[in-house]
């Protein structure tokens, strides 16, 4: 990244730092990398379960000013309120929860205070906010919203899948609020960033007029790589990992549990599943047993990595692109997927991953890294050598890079 230093206002709905899910990583990342190239200030939300002090440590390693806003608590009578508040609202669920009294004042001193070349937005809940303010005299800001997922089409999805009545009632109501405010978001910003070609696809099929561009996600490659001083692969584990509370893991790893690790079971009854992440759901832990371990949140998702045979994304939900599969394969571990887990990675079928999107394929495919070694390898080294060469952070932060500046080339008038 060569072009001049920007001032950078990014806006989030909770701290990037420390990251303990996909969403946090790609923030972090993409700040870590422009950070060291341009002047960053991050304004995010901070729920009651977190710790304050912290998040601005970690954050303060890549910005040069962090502003914490106290937020709701994510569960509780509280956001039960909400819920029932939103569905007789015309506003989503989404907009009543983050539409805190404290954060448009604080905007308004921050963009009135100094000169911001971009505000970025992460997720489209944030995007109603007051955002068009500069310093007399300045030119605003160009404004623009990160899409991790098409939100409102994981609420769509997870309406059709949702186990019990109540959850379906508000995904159903919900989603085409969140759609209504999404779209509208594409139409107003200056720019939208997809994670993957097939999001941006979607993104201009909504609205055509979209400025957008692909930033993928990412790995740190320095910090996932294959390491001697890392336990070697045991030759059985078959390993999930990604937080377990996400809708879109929680699915997936039912249909895991129930329909593809009995066939693999039986074909290979040597091997064993390793499951970690964070808040693992009731359902989940009732299939813990002496072949199905269930470890929780782990302080060092590497060594766990590197013992395993393989991972798997089964993944049937969802947008955007997989943290998990980009790790693994920078830890040179194979990777064995359905065809939307592995949406947004030019990963070569067959190459660099195998893909299937029926229970009977994931054992098969399974079954066949765990009883040939070498396929294994194979697909870990190619996989290693993806991530290298196309899903650098500071790759991705280029693209972002060129993006901004392309807006900034069209920018508006001065405020």
């Amino acid at each position: 990244m060569t072009a001049g230093r920007l001032q950078l206002l990014y806006l989030s709905q909770f701290p990037p730092s420390p990251p303990t899910y996909g969403a946090q990583r790609r923030i972090q990342g993409l700040l870590t990398a422009l950070g060291r190239h341009h002047d960053v200030t991050a304004v995010a939300l901070i729920s009651p379960d977190l710790d304050a002090q912290q998040a601005e440590r970690s954050m303060r390693e890549y910005c040069q000013q962090v502003v914490l806003v106290p937020s709701r608590p994510w569960a509780g009578p509280t956001k039960r309120l909400l819920q029932l508040r939103a569905l007789f609202s015309s506003k989503s669920y989404e907009h009543h929860f983050f539409n805190l009294p404290a954060l448009p004042p604080l905007l308004q001193r921050l963009l009135t205070g100094r000169a911001f070349d971009v505000v970025n937005v992460e997720h489209p809940f944030l995007a109603h906010l007051p955002l068009a303010r500069a310093p007399g005299g300045a030119p605003l800001p160009v404004r623009v919203l990160d899409e991790h997922n098409i939100e409102f089409d994981l609420a769509r999805q997870q309406a059709g899948e949702e186990h019990g009545l109540a959850r379906r009632i508000h995904n159903a109501a919900n989603w085409p609020k969140i759609q209504r405010e999404e779209v509208e978001a594409f139409r107003t910003f200056d720019g939208v960033t997809f994670c993957s070609e097939a999001d941006e696809a979607r993104g201009r099929a909504l609205v055509p007029s979209v400025r957008a561009a692909v930033v993928p996600n990412a790995v740190d490659v320095q910090e996932f790589q294959p390491s001697a001083s890392l336990p070697a692969p045991d030759g059985r584990t078959v390993m999930f990992f990604g937080a377990i509370n996400y809708f879109p893991n929680v699915d997936g790893l039912l249909y895991l549990l129930r329909e593809v690790w009995p066939l693999l079971e039986k074909r290979h009854p040597e091997a064993r599943l390793k499951i970690v992440g964070q808040h693992p759901t009731p359902e989940i832990l009732a299939f813990r047993g002496p072949k199905v371990e269930v470890t929780g949140k782990v302080e060092d998702v590497r060594v766990h990595l590197s013992a395993a045979a393989v991972t798997v994304v089964p993944l049937r939900v969802g947008g955007g692109t997989r943290f998990k599969i980009l790790e693994a394969m920078a830890m040179g571990r194979p990777v064995v997927s359905t065809s939307l887990g592995a949406e947004g990675i030019a990963a070569r079928p067959g190459k660099d991953i195998l893909i299937a999107d029926d229970a009977a394929g994931l054992a098969e495919a399974l079954g066949r890294v765990l009883s040939t070694p070498a396929l294994g390898a194979q697909l870990g080294a190619a996989g290693r050598a993806l991530v290298e060469q196309h899903y650098s952070w500071d790759a991705a932060a280029g693209r972002l890079q060129d993006f901004f500046q392309q807006l900034l080339a069209a920018r508006g008038p001065s405020a």
